[in-house]
């Protein structure tokens, strides 16, 4: 009975494993979809960081190093202000600014 509860357990890590890391449409590879994920992380960082950006307002994904930012920013300074940090992570070859601006 242990030994089946031990396996039920090991094969939903292992299915949670694959799902957590699956490649999505458009990556080639398992290690550039890390790296995407690496860039999106640290794009939200410095956006949780700087205090002139609403880091719960915006979106940020990456796909092949391609930063998509989306949201709603309270100024065109926001919005250019969170597009520079973006464009200042490692890894980022391209930022696609497509944030808001609330009237």
């Amino acid at each position: 009975m242990r030994h089946t509860a031990l396996s039920l357990a090991l094969s939903g890590l292992l299915a949670f494993t694959a799902v957590g890391c699956a490649v999505t449409r458009d990556q080639s590879t398992v290690g550039q979809y890390v790296d995407d994920a690496t860039i999106t992380t640290r794009v939200k960082a410095k956006f949780a960081e700087d205090k002139a950006v609403s880091a719960m307002a915006l979106q940020v994904e990456t796909l092949r190093g391609t930063v998509q930012l989306s949201g709603f920013a309270k100024s065109s300074a926001e919005k250019s202000r969170a597009g520079m940090l973006a464009e200042s992570v490692p890894g980022v070859k391209q930022v696609k600014n497509d944030i808001v601006v609330k009237p």
